[in-house]
């Protein structure tokens, strides 16, 4: 699927030469997003992955961005906190697993001079999809557009093709804010209390557990 930023859809995107989908705005994929909800009755002292949201700082430094971005990024809507938003001084926001892998890919994004508006773009792609999808996603760009990739062969083929200049491994990125997460602390949804991490490698295969 291609991202052209131009906010126009046209239904089912074709299939570009290359072989994979260029993603137009407002067209996402089949697969979509399923409500990342806290399950109803007693939650045990080690709580799942999706009852567990993190505050800006521990966001920022997972994602490898600065507060002053972060805060950007939050009042324009470009990636806005999924768990709790920021109602005035009182309150902090809260960031889901998914919204900080989605930080660290704007981050690149910018990084290699993406257009805002294809970013903008891509970043509802992503939270549209199913979390299980984005783990074996990767996205192409020349810049001006954004390719969706799921197969190695289409990412061989676009480069073939010369239409895209690099691309973003999702879940290399998935795999690395997971990484940093595990050795930061987290906040309950259901009670805000701090979630200290004890063994990462636990938390991992938690995550990972719950993703399929």
């Amino acid at each position: 699927m291609r991202i052209t930023g131009d906010g126009t859809t046209g239904g089912t995107p074709a299939r570009s030469e290359a072989g994979a989908y260029p993603l137009h705005g407002g067209a996402v994929g089949t697969a979509r997003r399923q409500p990342e909800s806290t399950p109803v009755g007693p939650v045990s002292d080690d709580p799942e992955p999706e009852q567990v949201g993190y505050r800006g700082p521990t966001a920022c430094a997972a994602a490898g961005i600065t507060y002053r971005q972060l805060d950007y990024w939050a009042r324009t809507g470009l990636v806005e906190p999924s768990v709790r938003a920021h109602y005035g001084s009182g309150t902090q926001r809260l960031y889901s697993f998914r919204d900080v892998v989605v930080l660290k890919i704007v981050k690149r994004f910018l990084d290699t001079g993406v257009a805002l508006q294809n970013i903008r773009t891509a970043v509802q792609h992503l939270q549209d999809r199913a979390i299980a999808d984005l783990e074996r996603m990767t996205l192409m760009s020349d810049g001006a557009t954004v390719y969706e990739c799921t197969s190695p062969d289409q990412v061989v083929s676009l480069l073939q093709g010369g239409q895209g200049v690099f691309g973003i491994a999702v879940g290399v990125v998935w795999r690395d804010v997971e990484s940093a997460l595990s050795q930061l602390h987290g906040e309950r949804v259901d009670t805000g209390e701090t979630v200290v991490r004890h063994n990462p490698t636990d938390e991992l295969a938690a995550r990972r557990n719950r993703a399929v």
